[in-house]
């Protein structure tokens, strides 16, 4: 349990007690006015905040690992099949059904919630008091136009029976520019536990940098017509301006913490590389389970177990994403401790404490598991079946990267590992970029190798190449749900990467499936919109 998770959990209580005495609070509107007291408007705050927890926990995740090249997913004889929906984000054929998909009125309810608060708050013009919804409303609404681009800009609720219009993704990358510069004044510039997992100065700054360094992607005439190749970023300068100011602000560092800590149960406001974070905990803040389909499909109850627990896992595993043979081969460079956070090959059972290998073998029916790099399908179709014996669910290495303990994952396959969205590593990694990219004068090889020293990782000798970069990216972001955005940009995306491959069944190779379809019950919601292009 993390400490400021009990604080958290403490001040809700107190609200709970002082909201069933206070009994003067008028309903003037639609709205309920709130008492002008810190408590109460943090509470409301709050529930902008964390609105999100469940879907970046899971289908958010799903979505976004399986359409890169970071993971394929895997059926065991139909099992985990699941009508498609792992399978169809894999081969970039998704459709307007696919639960994996099924967040976008989410992510738009948490629009709806920001725009509540901060009427209640006084409006958009109330300064400080409404910085942190705008603040969270542009990441909302920067989250529906990296997915699936044109996305309504709304800054206010919607009157009944008003038609709510998209507007096109240049237009909101316009508007995010403009909303970011405008609340950063106004937002708090300290970094503790008390602002940990709630919007700040840096959040912001760190949510343009990403604005600024997919400017040519997010301003392309349409999502099919930005080439890598030949596009022209003229924000890459302020996004070095941006990257500087958090990095001359001296709040966060890459820090002394080996890099596994950083993803452990008990990670938290201590790790001085998360600029934001969504903070999760296994009883009191739920919907993180990435362990479910990362974990050996067989783990249940098997002692001793790689996770180097000694009681046994109650709740069931998926098994069924693993790292694309493409993505394993990243994890390779010579003492680099991230390889510490992928099974390859011979797989000994951890030190929970030590989140290090043991000479323990990991043992499955009576021999030690090497899980493969290269995996075998039964039949080439859109199934991704590898059959289900020991063989077959033995293909694919693994992630522990989010580690995971019995006593979380047995109430309801839950985790208490905070899973960062923007880090101080990334902003290195983007200023780098973006020196490389001709954004400005800049040592991008010294950011880059900032990053791979404190990995324990071999140094580059030379000014890193953007296809040096977009690999650093994959070993240092791996489960953190930006690879589809890299390779986007990068010019990757639709490459080759299994089973993403030229001639396989069913696999889309459309410029414009860069971007995901509006599911089904959006499109009834909202008559008036079309399906995205190509779907």
């Amino acid at each position: 349990m993390k400490t400021n998770k009990i604080i958290l959990t403490a001040g809700l209580c107190a609200l709970a007690l002082t909201g069933c005495t206070n009994l003067d609070v008028d309903v003037t509107s639609q709205y309920t006015e709130y008492p002008e007291n810190a408590i109460a408007v943090e509470a409301k705050m709050a529930d902008v905040y964390f609105h999100l927890r469940g879907a970046l926990g899971r289908r958010y995740m799903e979505a976004q690992a399986l359409a890169s090249d970071e993971y394929t997913c895997l059926a065991f004889d139909g099992g985990y099949y699941d009508g498609g929906t792992y399978a169809h984000q894999a081969l970039h054929c998704s459709t307007a059904e696919d639960a994996s998909l099924d967040w976008y009125a989410d992510v738009a309810a948490g629009v709806t919630k920001a725009n509540k608060v901060i009427m209640e708050l006084g409006g958009n013009d109330a300064g400080f008091k409404v910085a942190p919804a705008r603040a969270m409303r542009a990441f909302f609404t920067f989250i529906l136009m990296d997915s699936f681009g044109d996305t309504p800009i709304l800054e206010n609720v919607p009157e009944d029976g008003e038609e709510v219009v998209r507007a096109s993704r240049k237009e909101v990358a316009e508007w995010l520019e403009k909303e970011l510069l405008a609340v950063i004044p106004d937002l708090t510039d300290e970094v503790s536990s008390k602002t940990y997992g709630k919007p700040t100065c840096w959040m912001a700054k760190a949510l343009l940098a990403k604005l600024y360094i997919n400017w040519a992607v997010y301003t392309a005439p349409s999502v099919d017509q930005y080439d890598a190749a030949s596009a022209q970023n003229v924000k890459l300068a302020d996004c070095i301006q941006v990257c500087d100011d958090i990095i001359k602000s001296n709040k966060f560092s890459l820090g002394s913490m080996e890099y596994r800590f950083k993803f452990a149960p008990d990670n938290g406001p201590k790790v001085e590389d998360f600029i934001y974070a969504m903070p999760y905990d296994a009883i009191t803040q739920q919907g993180l389970q990435y362990a479910r389909p990362r974990s050996f499909k067989d783990l249940k109850n098997m002692l001793p177990n790689y996770y180097g627990s000694s009681d046994k896992f109650t709740q069931s595993f998926g098994g069924n994403m693993v790292l694309t043979p493409e993505m394993a081969s990243l994890f390779c460079l010579e003492g680099d401790q991230r390889n510490l956070t992928v099974l390859g090959g011979p797989v000994f059972n951890y030190d929970a404490k030590t989140l290090l290998p043991t000479e323990e073998p990991f043992v499955y029916n009576g021999a030690q598991v090497e899980f493969t790099k290269d995996i075998t399908l039964i039949k080439e179709d859109n199934t991704i079946d590898v059959g289900n014996d020991t063989k077959s669910k033995l293909q694919g290495y693994h992630s522990i990267k989010f580690f995971i303990v019995p006593g979380d994952y047995n109430n309801g396959r839950n985790q208490s590992n905070d899973l960062p969205i923007f880090r101080f590593a990334d902003i290195l990694l983007t200023k780098a970029e973006a020196i490389v990219r001709g954004g400005g004068a800049g040592d991008a090889k010294e950011l880059f190798n900032q990053v791979r020293a404190y990995a324990k990782a071999p140094l580059l000798d030379s000014t890193p190449t953007l296809k040096d970069l977009l690999d650093e990216r994959g070993r240092e972001f791996l489960d953190e749900n930006w690879r589809r955005n890299d390779m986007v940009r990068f010019g990757t995306y639709e490459g080759q990467f299994f089973p993403h491959y030229t001639g396989f069944p069913d696999a889309n190779f459309d410029k414009t499936h860069r971007i995901f379809p509006l599911q089904k019950s959006v499109l009834d919601l909202y008559p008036n919109w079309k399906q995205n292009p190509g779907y």
